[in-house]
């Protein structure tokens, strides 16, 4: 049962989000999470509701051209592009980022999408997820590609936004100080309520769109492939994700699996899982396939699954605690509510997952990342799309004290990225300055107490380069 107190938080919520002008089906959406908070919903899956989940390759798929051509014919791409970059000192859009020829990631989606139209005679439309903080940036970058914009649809929409909740009390957080941050958005499940609350789901469904495809920005292997769209046509699924194999790196993060009461697939996020289960998150034999947060869904089918659910799709939860300003421990715990878009998977009978290739997940969350993308492991082609040129993908790790933030390396690499196509790995601790055409090779650990610099043209080679 629900006390007084949070069924007046919930009322003070709702007002508080009308003032702001949220739309009332994200209104909507947030009182059912609401709700599941009061009754103690934690979202967690425990290990031993769930199996292991094995899937076909697209390696081994065959989909005939025509195929192919005609699915992307009739797909829409979408965007997440919400970000901001804060973790690695930015505030602007992450997407304006430049990552190589003087190209943000938003130059190469723009660019990769406008080369396909052309190949395969396609409308493809393109449209960006954006938050309120990422919108009249992102949109002025957009502006020199005139022929970009569909008619009939918008280039953008934006996500939603919902108060923070005092852990104590499930009351709205107040912060004069600060009144920004007493909002958060809901995760990048949010998008299907954006979608339908804006109008844009079936105005899609109206133009003749069929099918859309989803990714985030800041991961530039994924592209609106024809043979993958032709893969999800040929299923008939309504739903669809595209998985990779995880490695040591995703030891801490999401997988699939199948659930044992009902054999459909979920997607268990690292904060849906038990402190005891963390053992088996965290095996990479066991839980196999990880999420690339490229996903595919089938318009009518998301519109039926909307319409029976009264605009509420229902993702499973995730109950994030953080302090209200995050940079400052002495500020109250706050509960966030927060959706995962892959989640969705395990609303739909006959949702599918398919193994791709680690080419169409190349995300950049640090600047350990960036500097993969930036450098010569990628070849990026006149369809601008990312080629590996490396036999694998080096690990790359810089220390936090001194690369973390864009700005600081920047400074360190003032000629660009070394070579990192022979590189199995390399660990940077302490402050070194790259010169110009640096080539690592085999695995190379830098370590200085002091700042340092690597002259150009040096080849750094299988050693321990203490200084």
């Amino acid at each position: 049962m629900a006390s007084k107190g949070t069924a007046h938080g919930l009322d003070l919520a709702r007002e508080k989000m009308r003032q702001a002008g949220v739309d009332e089906v994200a209104i909507d959406t947030f009182a059912h999470y609401y709700r599941l908070l009061e009754h103690g919903e934690t979202g967690m899956i425990a290990e031993d509701t769930i199996d292991p989940l094995d899937m076909e390759s697209l390696a081994d798929v065959d989909v005939p051209e025509d195929v192919a051509a005609e699915a992307i014919r009739h797909t829409a791409v979408i965007k997440l592009n919400g970000g901001l970059g804060t973790s690695m000192g930015m505030e602007r859009a992450k997407s304006l980022l430049c990552v190589r020829r003087g190209l943000s990631f938003l130059d190469i989606i723009a660019r990769q999408v406008l080369h396909l139209r052309k190949e395969y005679d396609a409308t493809l439309p393109l449209l960006f997820m954006n938050s309120f903080r990422t919108s009249a940036d992102t949109m002025e970058a957009l502006a020199r590609y005139d022929d970009l914009a569909v008619d009939g649809l918008p280039l953008e929409f934006l996500q939603n936004k919902e108060p923070k909740l005092l852990a104590a009390d499930l009351m709205p957080a107040a912060y004069p100080k600060n009144p920004d941050l007493e909002w958060c958005p809901p995760g990048h499940g949010d998008i299907y309520t954006a979608l339908r609350g804006t109008g844009l789901l079936a105005r899609l469904l109206d133009a003749g769109y069929r099918y859309v495809f989803v990714s985030n920005s800041d991961n530039l292997g994924a592209v609106p492939d024809a043979k993958v769209a032709g893969w999800f046509a040929q299923s008939g699924a309504p739903f669809a994700i595209e998985a990779v194999r995880r490695t040591p790196s995703d030891r801490k993060g999401g997988h699939f699996a199948r659930r044992k009461a009902d054999g459909r697939i979920v997607l268990r996020e690292s904060a849906q899982t038990l402190d005891a289960d963390k053992e088996a998150l965290a095996d990479l034999d066991r839980h196999v396939f990880t999420s690339t947060n490229n996903l595919w869904f089938d318009v009518q089918a998301m519109v039926d699954a909307l319409d029976a659910r009264g605009g509420i799709l229902g993702l499973p939860l995730i109950r994030n605690v953080k302090h209200l300003d995050p940079s400052d421990p002495s500020t109250p715990e706050v509960i966030q509510v927060e959706t995962a878009m892959g989640a969705a998977i395990e609303v739909f009978e006959g949702a599918r997952t398919i193994e791709v290739g680690r080419d169409r997940f190349v995300p950049v969350k640090t600047t350990d990342d960036l500097l993969v993308l930036r450098s010569d492991v990628y070849d990026l082609g006149k369809d601008f799309v990312l080629d590996q040129a490396s036999d694998g993908v080096p690990f790359v790790q810089l220390d936090g004290d001194f690369y973390k933030l864009v700005g600081d390396f920047d400074k360190r690499f003032p000629e660009g990225a070394p070579s990192l196509r022979e590189a199995g790995a390399l660990t940077v601790k302490g402050d070194w300055t790259f010169g110009k055409g640096v080539r690592v090779v085999g695995e190379v650990a830098l370590r200085s107490s002091s700042a340092q610099r690597i002259e150009g043209g040096t080849v750094l080679d299988d050693r321990d380069a203490d200084a």
